[in-house]
C-alpha cells in the first residue's frame, strides 16, 4: 500500500455513473447499494436502483443461483432507470463476475475481491478448469482492479474480539467506505447509519467503522486507484427530499389516504414477497391509526379487512399474484357488498411460485378478469416508486368515494426499487369524502337527507344510489340504519336477499354502470412526451415507465416521429385513450408479460396494437425498447 497524497489523485467529472454492486447472498450486498444511494439522494444526485436477490433463502455460496445485485443509477441529469450497462462493476466473488460480466460497458472499471477467486470458488462459479480471469488477460476490454478486499478488511479490524466469520461481514462496510471515497462522498451518512444499526452492540459498531473507514482511505493511499469521480448535484426542485422505494411509497400513499378521510386504517396481510415490505412499514405508524394483522393466511388476511371496512375503517389487503389468486373470492364478496377495500398486488413472476423474487407485469389480465361472476373492480397501476405513493392514494380516495374494492398493481422492480421523493405536505394532498351517513341527523358525506335513504315504512335503505351509482356508507350498531348485509344476491335499494331473474340483471348492470363511471372523474389524457400525432405510438403501464421515457426521448431527439403515453387507469380506461390511438399510424406495447395489455387495447379500441415482450424476470433496458420503435418503423 502507497502513501502517496491524496492530493495527488485527479477528479474527473461525469454527468451520471451507473455502479452495480454483486457477490454472493450473504456478502451484505444490498446494504452497500442501499446505502450508497442514501448518500447519493442526500448529495443531491437523481437516482434510480434495480436491486436483484436471489430465490432462495440461502443459497449455496458461490453459485451463480446464490449471486445477489445492486444496481445503482446516479447523476448531475434527471434518471429514469437504473441503467443498461454499469461503469463500475463491483464483484465479492467470482460467481458475480460471470453472472454481470455482460452488463458492463466496454472500457468500463471491474473491482474484484481476489480472495473470492480461488480454485473452490472459480470451481463453483463453473469456470472450465477453473481458469481464472483476473488473471488470464480475459478481462482486458475492461479497467480491472483485483483488490483483496477480504485480508484489508480483517487487517483493520485486529485487536478485536470478533471471530473470524463475524469480521468478514465488514466486507460490504469496506467497499462502502471505498464507493464513498471514488465518487467523493463523505461518510457522515454512513456513519449515522451505522450509529443507528449498532449503537447497542459496541463490538460490531467499532468493527463496521474501522471498516468503512479502512475502505475510504485504501482509496486515498493506493497507487492503483489514481482517478476520483465527481457527479454534481441534480438541478431538482426545492423542497424535502427523502430516498424511497416502491413498497414504501405504496405504504405512505395508504396512509395519507386514509388521514385524508379522517379513517383509521386496518391492514390485513399474509407475508409473501416482494409484498411484505409494506406490511413492516405500516406496522412503524401506529401513531397515526393504523392497525397491522399478520394473518394466518391469505383468506384470513382479506377477509379481516373486509370486516374492518365494514366496521368503519379503511379496510386493506396486499399480496403478490399466488395471494392474489387465494383472495379472489373475497374479492367478490367485496365487490358485491359495494363496499371500500384496497388490495395492492406486488407482481412478481409467475406462475405458482414461479420467480419469487424476480419482477414481472403478469397480472393484468387476473385483475381485470380474475373473479367468478361478473365482478369488474378498477385497475389501477404506479410506474415509478415515487408514483406508488400518488397511486397508492388514489386507491384509497376511488374505494371510498365509489364504494367499490381497487386493485392497485406494483411489481417487484418498482417495489424495490428507490429513487427521490420530495414529498407533498398534506394540505397539498386533496381531501377524500366518503358517502357516510350517520343515525344522529348528521347526514356526514353523503349530501343528501336520510329521509331519501328510507322507504315510507321508515325502513333504512343501504343500496339507494347517488348520480354516480354509488350507494351510502352506513355503519352497524346505529338505530334506524340496520340492513343486510352478505355475498348472495340482493335486491335493489333494500339490500335483500333476491332471486328473481331480472333483479339481478339489474343488480349486475348497475353495478358494473358504477364502476365504468369512475371513468367519469379522470384527468384528461396526456401524452409523456413526443407529438400529438405521428408514425409510432408507445403504450406503457407500469413499471416499464423508465425504460420507455428514456427510449422515447433518444429517439425523439434523433428526430423520429414517436410519442409515449403511459397508462395508470387500465380498468375502466381513460375515455380519451381511444380517440389518441387513432392518431398514430402504429403502436407498440412493451410488457413484461406475453401481451396482456396489448390484447385489451385490441378488444376495447380496434386498434392493431403491436407487442414487445419480456418474460425474464427483467426489466426492459432502453436499448430494447429503441431497437424495437426502429425495427416497427421499418415494416
Amino acid at each position: 500500500m502507497s502513501t502517496a497524497s491524496p492530493k495527488t489523485k485527479a477528479v474527473e467529472e461525469r454527468r451520471n455513473v451507473v455502479i452495480l454492486f454483486a457477490g454472493d447472498s450473504g456478502d451484505g450486498i444490498q446494504l452497500t447499494g442501499s446505502q450508497f444511494t442514501d448518500s447519493s439522494a442526500l448529495f443531491g444526485n437523481d437516482v434510480s436502483t434495480f436491486p436483484n436477490f436471489p430465490a432462495e433463502i440461502r443459497a449455496p455460496q458461490g453459485t451463480l443461483a446464490g449471486v445477489s445485485g445492486f444496481q445503482l443509477h446516479f447523476g448531475s441529469v434527471e434518471v429514469w432507470t437504473p441503467g443498461d450497462q454499469c461503469d463500475v462493476l463491483v464483484v465479492m466473488n467470482a460467481a458475480a463476475l460471470k453472472a454481470n460480466l455482460h452488463k458492463l460497458k466496454p472500457g468500463g472499471s471491474i473491482i474484484a475481491n481476489t480472495d473470492g477467486f480461488d480454485k473452490k470458488n472459480l470451481r463453483l462459479a463453473g469456470y472450465i478448469d477453473e481458469a481464472d480471469p483476473l488473471a488470464d488477460g480475459s478481462l482486458a476490454p475492461y479497467h480491472l482492479h483485483s483488490v483483496d478486499i477480504t485480508k484489508l478488511t480483517r487487517a483493520a479490524l485486529e485487536g478485536l474480539t470478533l471471530g473470524m466469520k463475524e469480521k468478514d461481514r465488514c466486507k460490504n462496510m469496506f467497499v462502502l467506505g471505498f464507493i464513498n471515497w471514488m465518487f467523493n462522498r463523505g461518510m457522515d451518512n454512513s456513519e449515522r447509519f451505522l450509529q443507528q444499526k449498532f449503537g447497542k452492540k459496541p463490538d460490531l459498531l467499532e468493527a463496521n467503522l474501522r471498516a468503512l473507514k479502512a475502505g475510504y482511505h485504501f482509496g486515498d493511499t493506493s497507487e492503483t486507484f489514481t482517478t476520483r469521480f465527481e457527479v454534481k448535484p441534480a438541478p431538482m426542485p426545492k423542497g424535502t427530499y427523502r430516498s424511497i422505494t416502491g413498497n414504501q411509497g405504496t405504504a405512505l400513499g395508504l396512509i395519507a389516504g386514509a388521514q385524508k378521510a379522517g379513517l383509521d386504517l386496518f391492514y390485513g396481510s399474509y407475508p409473501i414477497t416482494p409484498a411484505s415490505d409494506i406490511l413492516h412499514e405500516l406496522s412503524k405508524h401506529k401513531n397515526f391509526g393504523v392497525i397491522t394483522f399478520q394473518a394466518e393466511d391469505e383468506i384470513a388476511a382479506i377477509s379481516s379487512a373486509i370486516g374492518a371496512s365494514y366496521g368503519g375503517a379503511l379496510g386493506i389487503t396486499a399480496s403478490s399474484g399466488p395471494g392474489i389468486a387465494l383472495k379472489t373470492e373475497a374479492m367478490g364478496l367485496a365487490f358485491m357488498l359495494e363496499i371500500p377495500l384496497v388490495i395492492v398486488n406486488v407482481q412478481r413472476g409467475g406462475p405458482s411460485t414461479g420467480l419469487p423474487t424476480k419482477t414481472e407485469q403478469a397480472d393484468l389480465w387476473q385483475a381485470v378478469h380474475g373473479r367468478n361472476g361478473e365482478a369488474p373492480i378498477p385497475v389501477i397501476a404506479a410506474s415509478t416508486p415515487i408514483d406508488c405513493f400518488d397511486m397508492a392514494f388514489e386507491a384509497v380516495q376511488l374505494a371510498l368515494e365509489h364504494m367499490t374494492p381497487v386493485i392497485l398493481l406494483t411489481d417487484g422492480y418498482i417495489a424495490n426499487g428507490a429513487e427521490p421523493w420530495r414529498f407533498p405536505a398534506a394540505k397539498d394532498l386533496p381531501a377524500i369524502v366518503p358517502p357516510t351517513v350517520i343515525a344522529n341527523g348528521d347526514e356526514g358525506a353523503v349530501k343528501r337527507s336520510l329521509a331519501d335513504l328510507h322507504d315510507a315504512s321508515g325502513k333504512f335503505l343501504p343500496y339507494v344510489r347517488d348520480e354516480r351509482g354509488v350507494r351510502p356508507w352506513a355503519l352497524p350498531g346505529q338505530p334506524g340504519l340496520q340492513h343486510r348485509i352478505g355475498g348472495i344476491e340482493k335486491q335493489d335499494k333494500t339490500g335483500n336477499i333476491s332471486y328473481e331473474p331480472k333483479n339481478h340483471e339489474l343488480m349486475v348492470k348497475l353495478r358494473a354502470e358504477k364502476v365504468a363511471r369512475i371513468a367519469d372523474r379522470f384527468k384528461p389524457i396526456r401524452l409523456d412526451s413526443g407529438p400529438p400525432e405521428g408514425e409510432v405510438l408507445i403504450v406503457g403501464w407500469g413499471s416499464t415507465y423508465g425504460s420507455i421515457r428514456t427510449a422515447a426521448l433518444e429517439l425523439q431527439a434523433e428526430g423520429h416521429s414517436v410519442a409515449h403515453v403511459h397508462l395508470r387507469h387500465l380498468f375502466p380506461f381513460n375515455k380519451g385513450l381511444g380517440p389518441l390511438l387513432k392518431k398514430y399510424r402504429k403502436v407498440l406495447v412493451p410488457e413484461m408479460n406475453s401481451g396482456q395489455l396489448r390484447q385489451l387495447l385490441r378488444a376495447e379500441f380496434l386498434v392493431d396494437a403491436q407487442g414487445l415482450n419480456k418474460i425474464q424476470g427483467l426489466p426492459f433496458t432502453s436499448a430494447e425498447i429503441k431497437e424495437a420503435v426502429l425495427s416497427l418503423q421499418r415494416s
